[in-house]
This record gives C-alpha cells, sequence and structure tokens, in this order.
C-alpha cells in the first residue's frame, strides 16, 4: 500500500465544505468519487482541515492509502481529469507510512479577503467579503498583536466547537491593504471552529470604531464569544498552506 499526499486548489462556492455531508456536494466526496474511479474502488480520504461551506483552499492537503502502485503522474493529473472544474489536484508525493494529512499537521495558514470600497465588486464577489463602509486597517493591525501567541481563543470559537481544548499558538497575524482590499493572514498551530472569521468580524468592528483597538487583549481573557464580532462570512475565508515537519515528508 502506497501512502499518498494530494494538495488541493478549490473554490468552495458550490460545496457544503471538505466533509461528507448528507445535505449536499463536499469536496472530500468528490475527490473519492474521483479516486474510486481511477483505483477502481472506493477509498476514504482524510484531510488536514475540514473547511466550512464555501470556504476556499490554495492548498488544502488530503492523504489516503492506495491500493495500488502507481506513478505519481497519475494522481496529479488522472484525478483531476476526473474532478470538477472548480477542484484541482497541485500536488501528489508518496509519504512514508504513518503520514496523516491531519494529525501530521504542524501549522496552517489562513487568508481572509475584504474588498472595501463604496461600490460592488462583481469580480470579487465570491472570493471576499465587500464592506462598503471605510475601514480603519490601521486601527485592525493595530489591534492584532494582542492575539500573537498561545491563549485560549475561547472567545473566538463557535458555539457548537467540539475542540477538547481551546489553548491554540498564533504565530502570525498580519493586516495589510492594496488599493481596496484588505487582507488579514493567520498563521497558527492549529484552529478552532470559526476561529478566523470570529476574528475576521471583530478586527471589523475595530476597524469602523466599535471596538477600541487595544480591547481584544481583555476580550481573550474574557473567554466570552458573545463579547466578540460577528462571525465573518464563510467566502472570504481560503486555506492557504497546511505545514509538516519535515521526518513526516519523508
Amino acid at each position: 500500500m502506497q501512502t499518498i499526499k494530494l494538495t488541493l486548489e478549490y473554490d468552495g462556492t458550490n460545496y457544503v465544505g471538505w466533509q461528507l455531508q448528507p445535505n449536499g456536494p463536499s469536496i472530500q466526496g468528490a475527490l473519492e468519487a474521483a479516486l474510486a474511479k481511477l483505483l477502481k474502488q472506493p477509498v476514504r480520504v482524510t484531510g488536514a482541515g475540514r473547511t466550512d461551506s464555501g470556504v476556499h483552499a490554495l492548498g488544502q492537503v488530503a492523504s489516503f492509502q492506495s491500493p495500488l502502485d502507481l506513478p505519481l503522474k497519475a494522481y496529479l493529473a488522472g484525478i483531476s481529469s476526473l474532478l470538477p472544474n472548480d477542484i484541482a489536484v497541485v500536488a501528489a508525493e508518496q509519504m512514508p507510512e504513518g503520514f496523516c494529512a491531519r494529525r501530521s499537521a504542524r501549522g496552517k495558514i489562513y487568508r481572509y479577503r475584504i474588498v472595501n470600497r463604496p461600490c460592488r465588486a462583481p469580480l470579487e464577489r465570491l472570493q471576499a467579503w465587500e464592506i462598503f463602509r471605510p475601514l480603519d486597517d490601521a486601527a485592525m493591525r493595530a489591534a492584532a498583536p494582542a492575539l500573537v501567541g498561545r491563549h485560549d481563543f475561547s472567545a473566538f470559537r463557535a458555539s457548537d466547537c467540539e475542540a477538547s481544548t481551546t489553548v491554540r499558538e498564533v504565530r502570525r497575524l498580519e493586516v495589510r491593504r492594496e488599493g481596496a482590499v484588505v487582507t488579514v493572514e493567520i498563521e497558527a498551530t492549529a484552529f478552532l471552529k470559526h476561529m478566523v472569521r470570529n476574528i475576521v468580524g471583530t478586527l471589523v468592528e475595530v476597524g469602523h470604531g466599535r471596538r477600541p483597538a487595544d480591547s481584544l487583549a481583555g476580550l481573550l481573557a474574557s473567554g466570552d464569544r458573545d463579547r466578540a464580532g460577528a462571525t465573518a462570512p464563510a467566502h472570504g475565508l481560503c486555506l492557504v498552506e497546511v505545514f509538516y515537519e519535515a521526518a513526516a515528508v519523508g
């Protein structure tokens, strides 16, 4: 059996998320259907993260045990030819035994994009949150450092989050503006459900002057989700990259 690691890029607009669900098409379901055609038998894949409905990815990672000894180009080109046009395999690697896309991961980068201008942005509407009222991105940048480091992020998790611990380490949190686009990029060891979207929603409140830039440390310490901002829309979020230790990749 080969242990195969796939890196996937996808537009999550038409999917209920990564994970198989009974209420609609999923990225995992599309990938497993393509693999079943390629390998002539069912295969279960494991994803590095369960992206929500509407969330996109540039570097989602999936792993599985292949029953056939195929060249890597078969996975790279063969699976992509069997996938819908909004999903692609962009890299395929053979991994050491024991590698798991989820358990072996040591960190992730998520990027959230906001188009901040007074008129609509038709070409961005499925990839970014459109906010028409001006944002003070300097205030958002000033607020961000309070969330960097190892903290209890209970104030920024979804009410139905089932994580056994709410402690996470944020390695980097950057707020940038290029023209009308404000980007929030977060790198962490792992994330709680809706953690990035709740952080973005809170930073937007800072950008709108509804909360002080120096208030996030107190909010974080409170652990109170009700004190944080609203959850930002899913379609502005993208999983950019998943990190692994060198030993885990052979």
